[in-house]
């Protein structure tokens, strides 16, 4: 198990992170999801041991390992400036850590045979890194860390580099292989698909600091407070301020529907709504479906799906629809809400309520 007490790592004047504390078990996979410079890099590097936190302490399995450097610990790491040896060859560069630790000529060449395979590297295995593209540098420095079979795993933003089909193979097959492994498994991305995908547990991060901790799918469907409702939103989270009272709540629109059973029990006041892009739809999908009239800003079609940009009581909102939409910019449009998949959060972003029917 690795476990992280109150760590606070600060640079100067800056806070990097703040008391962050977390538990890792064992054959597990652990996402670290937040966007750009909320922490997720800085936290690797002191779960490797690159860097020693302010504050705070680093145990495995109960030691206390903190100040202890990476080569006297259990780890294996690849983050977005991924390194190779450039004088080795790929099939040197992947068999290394298994050289260091002593192991036998057939065992290495087994593991990297195999990682290799995985890789997509079998016909590379005699080029030197420079010979290669990006990708398959990055493919070389994955396969080198799934051979060394290390305790820790640590992998930041790792197929960043790779073609959409190899990205979504190893998304598959990464956790499968750690998992077996019984090695703690840890991986940053900016992508709450990508969490989503991975599954597993995932941190929430934000501004250096831990928002959520918990499975996955728990963490999307039911985020503690607005910061982690939007990070694990991805379009963004669509809102709207609305009031509840008298076991209704209103919008700034001048809409106006009855509270669910799940949110009925929320005192009245003022609220933020929130809800998913794909929550909004063309049709009426339920009985007591929310009828909403919103202008059109913007459309964005995928071939598969449309991104409707839409404005509503002073909001810009995001509808993602199956299908091709042929709406015109300005126009006003008719779209519906389920009431029982809003999310509601306090003035302060904490979630009071929320309802009975989240659907990823």
């Amino acid at each position: 198990m690795l476990e992280l007490r109150n760590i606070t790592k600060q640079v100067g004047a800056e806070t990097h992170l703040s008391d962050i504390s977390l538990r890792l078990e064992r054959g597990t996979l652990n996402v670290l999801l937040g966007p750009t410079l909320s922490g997720k890099t800085s936290l690797m590097r002191i779960m490797a041991g690159l860097d020693r936190p302010s504050s705070g302490t680093i145990h495995v399995d109960g030691v206390d390992v903190t100040g202890v450097s990476p080569q006297k610990r259990d780890v294996a790491m690849v983050f977005q400036q991924f390194i190779n040896y450039p004088s080795m060859t790929v099939y040197d560069n992947i068999a290394s850590p298994m050289r260091v630790a002593g192991a036998g000529r057939q065992s290495i060449d087994e593991a990297v045979q195999r990682a290799a395979t995985l890789m997509k590297l079998t016909p590379y295995l005699d080029r030197l890194p420079l010979n290669l593209s990006g990708g398959q540098q990055q493919r070389t420095a994955l396969a080198r860390a799934i051979v060394k079979n290390a305790g820790l795993v640590l992998l930041d933003e790792p197929l960043a580099n790779l073609d959409y089909k190899l990205r979504e193979e190893l998304r598959a097959e990464l956790p499968r292989i750690f998992a077996e492994s019984g090695t703690i498994f840890v991986y940053a991305t900016t992508e709450p698909s990508e969490a989503l995908l991975l599954g597993g547990n995932t941190a929430t991060l934000s501004e250096g600091r831990v928002t959520q901790f918990g499975r996955t799918i728990e963490v999307f469907r039911r985020p503690a407070d607005l910061i982690t409702a939007r990070t694990f939103s991805d379009p963004p989270l669509n809102t709207v301020a609305m009031h509840k009272s008298n076991g209704a709540f209103s919008l700034e629109g001048g809409v106006s529907f009855p509270a669910t059973d799940a949110l009925h029990a929320i005192a009245d006041g003022a609220y933020t709504m929130g809800f998913q892009p794909h929550h909004l739809s063309l049709s009426r999908t339920a009985p007591d479906a929310v009828a909403l009239r919103a202008v059109v800003t913007a459309l964005e079609i995928t071939g598969s799906e449309s991104f409707v940009h839409l404005r509503f009581a002073g909001a810009d909102w995001i509808m993602l629809t199956p299908g091709v939409q042929n709406f015109a910019v300005g126009e006003e449009i008719e779209v519906f809400l389920d009431p029982r998949l809003l999310m509601v959060f306090d003035g302060a972003g904490r979630a009071v309520g929320q309802a009975t029917a989240m659907a990823a």
